[in-house]
């Protein structure tokens, strides 16, 4: 398999911005398909920018035009409108495109550890690649599932040469912080204002004080889960494009470890002087993410640990630089 030019999906969304600059690097040409955000293509040779929307089912056939491999980070999030048209019937049209013009390589298909449900249901520990599709409420959630179904039956019907990746909560810049103080910007579940019930917890809110939050089970049992950095999320990217070993495949990507809320609380309280607050939430249940695939088969090896994910984090806030806007907040 000898893949040289790409179309990258979602070029400008928080993965694609950060895998242009290394699939520049490595040499390939991206077909970088632009929608609402402009694609920084800045310093960067080989990019090809076109302006287009998924829900233009006239777009996928010239997208694919010459491209040897689609990775496709496209979607929208909590959105009744877009998601099923966007998410869904977008991919359906990339695929179908892939399929006519017989061309492609490699599709890469951006899928999410929602589709198994992850925090809002019981879960065995570790989750793998086997476990069913279960997916939490939600429009984002149940697409990631179709759309997995969808990719799946290509592969089937029409032999199409499938991957997906499917990212845990991908985490870059600030996020790790904007989740686990209680301070605006808020990032993810669960919203700490929601579960403020006793007088000191309030105060902090209504004081706009800062802390940290810890997350526990009733009983007091510390919360268990795993996330992913946005630097291992490309190179699990990177690993995949033209690998044999990929086609055909779905590998969980997650960081090497999970981390219980008590260790993360201790440790950013220590490196920004923060009180910490417990928070008990009965809706939460703990989840791990099992790796062995994606270590034995693609050989991906995370490196970003929570630790790790936290100092980039605040490294971010030191130099100043500005937080992109979220427009959905996990």
């Amino acid at each position: 398999m000898k893949v040289k030019n790409i179309l990258l999906t979602g070029a400008s969304g928080k993965i694609g911005r950060s895998l242009l600059p290394e699939l520049a690097k490595a040499g390939y040409s991206v077909r970088a398909l632009e929608f609402e955000e402009p694609v920084n293509t800045k310093g960067l040779k080989n990019i090809e920018v076109v302006r287009g929307d998924l829900r233009d089912e006239s777009l996928a056939p010239r997208l694919v035009e010459d491209m040897d491999a689609v990775i496709h980070l496209a979607n929208v999030k909590e959105n009744r409108e877009l998601f099923m048209k966007t998410n869904v019937q977008g991919t359906f049209s990339l695929l179908d495109a892939c399929k006519e013009c017989g061309h492609i390589q490699q599709f890469i298909q951006a899928g999410s550890d929602a589709r198994a449900g992850i925090y809002y249901y019981p879960q065995p520990i570790p989750i793998d690649e086997t476990h069913p599709h279960t997916a939490y409420p939600g429009y984002y959630p149940l697409s990631k599932v179709l759309e997995e179904v969808l990719c799946e039956q290509f592969r089937i019907q029409y032999g199409l040469p499938i991957t997906v990746l499917r990212f845990s909560w991908v985490h870059d810049e600030d996020d790790i912080l904007a989740h686990i103080t209680l301070k605006e910007p808020n990032f993810g579940v669960p919203i700490w204002k929601d579960w403020a019930v006793s007088d000191e917890q309030k105060q902090y809110f209504e004081k706009d004080i800062d802390a940290v939050a810890k997350l526990v089970h009733p009983g007091g049992k510390p919360g268990i889960r795993q996330i992913v950095g946005i630097k291992d999320v490309v190179k699990s990217i990177m690993l995949s494009i033209g690998n044999p070993v990929a086609i055909g495949e779905a590998f969980n990507v997650s960081g090497p470890s999970p981390f219980s809320y008590d260790v993360l609380a201790k440790y950013v309280s220590e490196k920004l002087n923060l009180p910490i607050v417990e928070f008990e939430v009965s809706e939460y249940h703990d989840f791990t993410i099992d790796m062995t695939k994606s270590r034995s088969v693609l050989g991906f090896h995370p490196e970003y640990d929570i630790f790790r994910i936290v100092d980039d984090a605040i490294a971010f806030r030191k130099s100043g630089k500005k937080r992109t806007p979220c427009k959905y907040i996990g």
